[in-house]
C-alpha cells in the first residue's frame, strides 16, 4: 500500500482511456505508441518475424503494433550483412577506438570479409563482447561524465541490434518519450513542452532529475523488461554479454554488475525500455487514477519535467514517485530536483503573497521562464543556459589560441562551423540576444587570438568586422515557434486546438 491508501500499480498499467481529451497536449498524435494491453499478464509467445518482405523489419512493427502481448521468438536473423553494413558506415570515421584500438578506417579495408566473419560470430553464439574503454568528458556543472567507449565491432553489432528492436518498441513507447527515437529530436520536446505549459491549465512544474540513472541501471530488471516483448534467447544473451563485458581504466578491468555504459549504441535503447516500464507507463496509470486536474509529461532519455494544475497533485506524485523509482533502484537527485511555481498565474500569485518573480527550470539547454508577449499575454520564454554559453565560449576561446597560427581561412572555416552548429540548436524565437551575444563574444575571442600572432599586427576592429562578415554566418532563428511545429507534426489533433 502506498501512503495515501493506494495499492502500488503493476508493473504495466492498463490501457489508457478512450477520451482524447484526458491525453495532455505534450501527447499528441505520438500516443499511438502508448501501451493498450496489460503486460503484466502472461504474454503470447510463437511469433516469428518472417523475411521476404520488401523490408524484413515490416512484419515485426506490423505484429508489435497489432498485438500488444506478442513476444519475438526469432529476431537475430535480422542482424543480416546488409544491417552490419549499413550500422558501419554509420559510425563517424573518427569515432575514438575501443580496448583493441580497432580503427574505422584500417576495419574498412577488407570490409566484406571482416563483416562475414562479425555475422558468423554473431549468428553461431562465438561472439564475445569485449570490455568498454573508460574515457571522461567534462560536464557543464564541472564534473565529469564517465563513458565507456566500445570497440568498433561491439558499436557495429549494437546498432544492427537496436534498429531491429526499435522495430518492436518504437509502437510501444509512449508519445511524451522523446529522447534517442527514430524521427524524434531534443526540439520536438522542447516544441511539446511549451505547447502543453501554453495550451493547459499548468501552474506548477516539476524539474525532476534521477541520480546517476545510466550508472544504477538493474541488470535484472532490465532483463525482466526486455522479456516482456522479447523471447529470442539469443537476442537477450547477446545483451547480457554487453552488459556484463566490464570496463577497461588505467589498464584494469573491472566488473559492470549495474547500469550501462554511456557512449554504447544499445544503451540509448535499453535506457528507454528500462524508463518506459518504471516510469512512463506507472506515469500515465497515476495520471488516469489519482490526478484531480491537467499533468503533462515530457521526458528526454532520464531528464523529464512534469507539469500539473494543482499543487496537491505534484506533491503527491512526487512522493509516490520517490517510492516507485526506489522499487527499481533508482532515485531522485536531492538538489537537482525541485518543485516550483510556473505557469501563467505564477507571477501574479507570487506577487500577491509579496514573493519575487517566478523561478525558473532548465531543461535541454534552455532555461524557461514566465514572460509575456507583446499584447501582455503569459507567453513561455526561453534563453540559452546561461552556465552553457560561457562554458562553450571558453571552449572557443582555447581553441582559437590554439589555431592562431593557422591561416585565417582554415580558422574561418572552423569557426563558421562552431557557430552554424550553435545557431542550428539555440536558434529559436525569444532567444536572439543569446545567439547574438554567442557570435559577438566568438568574434571577440577570435580578435583576441589573431593579434597574439604578432607584437606588430595591424589588425583593428573595422578589419575584424569585415573577417566576421566574411566567414561567420549572420544569426538569424532557424525554428518556428514551438506550437507551429508542434502542430504540424500532430496535424492538427490537438485535443485542446
Amino acid at each position: 500500500m502506498n501512503g495515501h491508501g493506494k495499492s502500488d500499480m503493476p508493473v504495466v498499467p492498463a490501457k489508457r482511456p478512450n477520451n482524447a481529451g484526458s491525453v495532455p497536449v505534450a501527447e499528441v498524435v505520438e500516443e499511438r505508441g502508448m501501451t493498450k494491453g496489460n503486460t503484466t499478464s502472461k504474454t503470447r509467445s510463437g511469433h516469428r518475424a518472417g523475411s521476404g518482405a520488401p523490408n524484413a523489419l515490416d512484419r515485426v512493427r506490423q505484429v508489435a503494433a497489432r498485438d500488444k502481448e506478442a513476444r519475438f521468438t526469432a529476431l537475430l536473423h535480422h542482424v543480416d550483412l546488409d544491417r552490419l553494413r549499413v550500422a558501419y558506415w554509420a559510425i563517424s570515421p573518427k569515432a575514438a577506438p575501443g580496448v583493441d584500438g580497432q580503427m574505422w578506417a584500417a576495419y574498412g579495408q577488407d570490409l566484406e570479409a571482416n563483416l562475414q566473419d562479425l555475422h558468423g560470430r554473431l549468428q553461431s553464439g562465438r561472439y564475445r563482447a569485449k570490455p568498454s574503454r573508460r574515457a571522461y568528458i567534462p560536464k557543464a556543472d564541472g564534473r565529469l561524465r564517465p563513458l565507456g567507449i566500445a570497440t568498433l565491432e561491439d558499436k557495429i553489432a549494437q546498432r544492427a541490434v537496436v534498429e531491429v528492436l526499435n522495430a518492436v518498441y518504437e509502437v510501444d513507447f509512449t508519445g511524451f518519450s522523446y529522447g534517442f527515437r527514430p524521427g524524434r529530436s531534443p526540439h520536438h520536446a522542447l516544441d511539446a513542452l511549451a505547447v502543453g505549459i501554453e495550451r493547459k491549465k499548468i501552474n506548477w512544474v516539476l524539474d525532476a532529475d534521477i541520480r546517476e540513472f545510466f550508472t544504477n541501471l538493474d541488470h535484472h530488471w532490465l532483463t525482466k523488461f526486455l522479456e516482456h516483448r522479447i523471447a529470442d534467447q539469443r537476442v537477450l544473451r547477446l545483451i547480457g554479454k554487453w552488459l556484463a563485458a566490464g570496463v577497461i581504466e588505467n589498464g584494469e578491468w573491472s566488473e559492470t554488475l549495474a547500469g550501462a555504459p554511456q557512449g554504447a549504441s544499445a544503451s540509448p535503447l535499453l535506457a528507454n525500455v528500462y524508463l518506459h516500464y518504471v516510469l512512463d507507463l506507472w506515469v500515465t496509470w497515476w495520471r488516469r487514477h489519482h490526478a484531480h486536474g491537467d499533468v503533462i509529461i515530457v521526458r528526454f532519455a532520464d531528464d523529464f519535467i512534469v507539469g500539473f494544475e494543482y499543487e496537491d497533485d505534484a506533491q503527491w506524485l512526487l512522493t509516490d514517485l520517490r517510492r516507485r523509482l526506489a522499487k527499481f533502484g533508482l532515485a531522485l537527485h536531492p538538489d537537482k530536483t525541485r518543485l516550483i511555481e510556473f505557469g501563467r498565474h505564477a507571477a501574479r500569485r507570487r506577487t500577491a503573497r509579496g514573493l519575487g518573480k517566478p523561478e525558473t527550470f532548465d531543461f535541454l539547454g534552455f532555461t524557461h521562464i514566465c514572460g509575456k508577449t507583446k499584447a501582455g499575454h503569459f507567453g513561455l520564454r526561453r534563453f540559452t543556459i546561461s552556465k552553457r554559453l560561457r562554458a562553450k565560449l571558453q571552449e572557443v576561446k582555447t581553441e582559437l589560441m590554439r589555431r592562431r597560427h593557422l591561416p585565417v581561412p582554415e580558422q574561418g572555416h572552423w569557426l563558421a562551423s562552431v557557430v552554424r552548429g550553435h545557431l542550428a540548436y539555440y536558434a529559436v524565437p525569444g532567444n536572439s540576444p543569446a545567439v547574438n551575444a554567442f557570435r559577438t563574444q566568438a568574434t571577440w575571442h577570435w580578435y583576441r587570438a589573431l593579434r597574439r600572432r604578432s607584437q606588430r599586427t595591424r589588425l583593428n576592429w573595422e578589419r575584424m568586422n569585415r573577417l566576421a562578415k566574411r566567414w561567420l554566418p549572420p544569426v538569424r532563428i532557424t525554428h518556428p515557434w514551438p506550437s507551429v511545429r508542434f502542430d504540424a507534426r500532430t496535424r492538427g489533433r490537438s485535443p485542446v486546438r
